[in-house]
């Protein structure tokens, strides 16, 4: 009897842990997990994605994101409210082209700013990123140079930033608008980081500390502020938008 109770058990766990996994494939759907149920509504949705240098095939691999994400690009931007508490989110895919940053990413992320600020709104976003876009080229890098300027001129005009590093934030995104948050959080044992660990181990010529690139070695270091598990983001992030004074509208 134990012993079919527990196999029983096991596979609820699985199927449980199944379901969440296919709901983070989606674009957004962790911002549509934190948001009050029927709240969150997508914006810039219509943005299409291009070929700005014509990059042989890119525009198959455009396709293929589209299909494995459902969205027409990496990112997704939003609005919701937090427990009564509107915000503005965006969310990197890496089901989308590893959740490369190329002109549209660009361009959401910094709309998404500008309305923050416009509103008044607190600005959430939650990154999941290899980087810089190669098929883009010198259009990809020049995001990070705009996003990094979007995010500072809305703190600069009061805006609360609170950046979420999801499995894996790396490249361009890392070196952008992901690590420019009033507050950083981060899901347990996120891979974060620029380059990585043998490209920096032949660069530098050292051994690098073992996990070095682990959102629990950042936390411990100093660039991470809290590691969150997915099931206690909601709640972490009500009493932080809650202890910066934003009120219910």
């Amino acid at each position: 009897m134990n012993m079919f109770s527990n196999k029983r058990q096991v596979l609820l766990a699985y199927r449980k842990l199944r379901t969440k996994n296919k709901m983070l494939s989606m674009t957004g759907r962790r911002l549509r997990f934190v948001s009050d149920a029927g709240t969150f509504s997508e914006m810039y949705g219509d943005f299409k994605f291009n070929n700005p240098l014509e990059f042989p095939e890119y525009e198959e691999k455009l396709e293929e994101g589209y299909k494995n994400s459902g969205s027409n690009d990496a990112a997704l931007v939003g609005r919701g409210k937090i427990n009564g508490i509107d915000f503005i989110g965006v969310e990197l895919n890496k089901g989308f082209m590893m959740g490369s940053m190329g002109t549209v990413v660009g361009e959401k992320v910094t709309l998404a700013c500008e309305l923050a600020d416009s509103l008044n709104f607190p600005l959430i976003i939650f990154s999941a990123s290899g980087g810089a876009r190669m098929q883009e080229g010198m259009f990809s890098l020049m995001q990070m140079a705009k996003t990094s300027a979007a995010v500072e001129k809305f703190k600069e005009n009061g805006g609360l930033y609170i950046s979420v590093l999801t499995h894996p934030t790396t490249g361009g995104v890392s070196a952008s608008f992901a690590t420019l948050g009033d507050i950083i959080l981060a899901e347990p044992n996120a891979l974060i980081g620029f380059a990585g660990p043998r490209v920096i181990e032949q660069t530098i010529k050292q051994k690098l500390p073992a996990g070095f690139q682990r959102s629990e070695f950042q936390k411990d270091h100093g660039l991470v502020d809290k590691i969150v598990p997915l099931e206690e983001m909601k709640e972490t992030l009500y009493k932080i938008l809650k202890l910066h004074g934003c009120k219910k509208l």
